[in-house]
């Protein structure tokens, strides 16, 4: 809680700092007006978050955290992160959950049809395909597992914009481990590069919060 009220404040007195950066000119300005306590108004969480990625990426000790991803497309979301040489400020976090939703297509009475299959799909677009055990001797296609239903459908949605129509969405009672990005304080650019590559996640968010302390 005290990680969290330090965030506001640091944003509010970023917003004052932009405000009298707007009005005026230079430090002479900023030093005749100096902040003053009474007037700072704290902002919910829900507000810092809708600063926008100028006045985010100017807060300190500020973490963006993108996800979840599973392990496919966390190596996708990797490789589109490279060019942005974040180092250090990249971190990944592993979470688990009881369960979570399936995408796949079923079922396949051998082998060799399923995997006949994945080459047609992957023809047509699809990424990260797996052959699965569908039980009683017949054969699956599993396009991912995710932690809410509403990301299953975006991705089972994606498929269909493929001219995949038949993926399916089903709970997955199985535990299952998935991957958060977090970027530490975070540039501009930085931010605005991670709301471009949501887009080719679908089912992922990005969120603004207070970066966790070293334990």
């Amino acid at each position: 809680m005290r990680i969290v009220i330090i965030l506001l404040v640091l944003a509010n007195l970023t917003l004052y700092a932009y405000t009298r950066l707007d009005s005026g000119s230079g430090d002479a300005m900023l030093l005749q007006d100096q902040v003053q306590p009474d007037k700072i108004k704290l902002l919910t969480p829900q507000q810092v978050a809708a600063l926008g990625p100028a006045k985010v990426a100017a807060l300190a000790d500020v973490c963006v955290e993108w996800g979840m991803f599973a392990d496919g497309d966390r190596t996708r979301a990797l490789a589109e992160l490279e060019p942005l040489a974040l180092g250090r400020l990249l971190a990944q976090k592993r979470v688990e959950f009881d369960g979570g939703y399936w995408v796949s297509m079923s079922p396949f009475s051998t082998r060799a049809a399923a995997e006949t299959r994945i080459g047609e799909l992957r023809r047509q677009g699809a990424k990260e395909l797996a052959l699965a055990d569908a039980g009683k001797g017949q054969f699956a296609i599993s396009f991912g597992v995710f932690r809410t239903e509403a990301a299953a459908v975006a991705h089972a949605e994606a498929l269909a914009a493929l001219g995949i129509l038949l993926a399916k969405v089903q709970f997955h009672q199985q535990p299952i481990t998935q991957t958060l990005l977090i970027v530490r304080d975070p540039q501009q650019s930085v931010v605005a590069r991670l709301k471009e590559l949501q887009a080719q996640f679908p089912g992922t968010e990005i969120k603004v919060t207070a970066c966790e302390r070293p334990s």
